[in-house]
């Protein structure tokens, strides 16, 4: 049995090399991230998640972001596109009810195509709110209104629970009031505390109090709370989310290798400090060597909570066939609502996270 590790990466493409296994193996790794450029299929992607899975025990987690509109990675060959969360605000706001049975439903169906193959969780849902400043989330949150993103999310991660996926929240502590993109850019949020506490926390708080099982932490910086992007802030993890809000779940990093992580210094000092401010899974995407840097210069501490609430993250319960799947009224149902609510969105950044 190998403990699951604090970093969470990616492969070079849809088999994996020897390289890639190497990385897999070693103690610090606990999770894989999938992308659009590992989906060759439904069969092929399901034999490579076997071939992931098989390598450790218990198994590495597997993630993905599958939240549907511009960011869904698996999308064709059986998965079903899906509409962005705005679109489910919107139908929230014309009849309440109607937005809430559709974001069970549509949350329900994303979580239980991707536990088909092997897919333990979803990065989603977006809990940020669409003030329409935020190019790079828009209509990936659900709604501006902290009270209709509340109501949808809880609606969304029901339905993920049903399928027996954990949710993860993202991104804590709300990316929704910066224009500057995280990606390759260095978003600054001046406001106070007091302020986004009122707005941009509510819906965190909301599902935090509810004990969601994961959130993912922004690169935003919010210089009245703390001068570090709050993926690096004791003050963001350690204080508020673990002591003031007594937060039990798993936290999650934003991709390290995004440009807003860059401040905080090299690889391995973005690791160590994210680490340090309470985070349990630091994300390093598509840059396999700097997972090689990581894992030559670091040595990782077990951690029997950490690893306690990221084993909390699997996928749990059973997986229909696709067979019963595609034949259930469930599934009608979400094919409805979809046909309902429209997609026609291309995927934003499919190899990032």
């Amino acid at each position: 049995m190998t403990a699951l590790g604090p970093l969470m990466i990616d492969l070079a493409g849809p088999e994996i090399t020897p390289a890639d296994r190497r990385r897999l193996q070693h103690p610090s790794t606990g999770g894989v991230i999938l992308f659009a450029r590992h989906f060759e299929g439904w069969e092929p992607l399901a034999e490579l998640i076997a071939e992931i899975r098989a390598l450790r025990r218990p198994h590495l987690l597997i993630a993905v972001d599958q939240e549907g509109g511009r960011v869904q990675r698996f999308k064709g060959d059986g998965f079903v596109a899906l509409p962005a969360m705005g679109r489910l605000g919107d139908l929230f706001d014309e009849d309440r009810q109607a937005g809430l049975e559709a974001a069970r439903s549509l949350g329900w169906l994303m979580a239980v195509q991707l536990r088909e193959v092997g897919v333990d969780l979803s990065f989603a849902p977006v809990l940020d709110l669409d003030r329409g400043i935020s190019g790079v989330i828009g209509d990936r949150a659900f709604d501006e209104r902290p009270e209709a993103v509340i109501a949808l999310a809880i609606a969304w991660t029901g339905g993920m629970q049903d399928a027996g996926m954990a949710a993860v929240g993202k991104h804590y502590p709300g990316h929704g009031a910066v224009a500057a993109d995280s990606h390759i850019a260095h978003p600054v949020d001046p406001r106070p505390l007091a302020t986004i506490e009122k707005t941009d926390l509510r819906p965190f708080r909301a599902m935090a109090d509810r004990l969601i099982p994961g959130l993912m932490v922004s690169h935003v910086v919010y210089p009245e709370v703390d001068a570090r992007p709050a993926g690096f802030s004791p003050v963001w993890v350690r204080e508020i989310l673990r002591q003031q809000w007594g937060y039990e779940g798993a936290v999650f990093s934003d991709d390290l290798t995004m440009a807003a992580a860059s401040a905080v210094g090299e690889i391995e000092e973005r690791v160590e400090q994210c680490l340090a401010a309470g985070v349990d899974m630091a994300l390093i995407c598509n840059h396999p060597e700097l997972v090689d840097r990581v894992q030559q210069s670091l040595a990782f501490a077990a951690s029997p909570q950490r690893e306690a609430r990221l084993a909390r993250m699997f996928g749990h319960g059973p997986v229909p066939s696709e067979a019963k799947l595609t034949h259930s009224p469930r599934y009608a149902a979400a094919l409805r609502w979809i046909e309902r609510l429209g997609v026609d969105e291309p995927d934003l950044f499919p190899d990032r996270a």
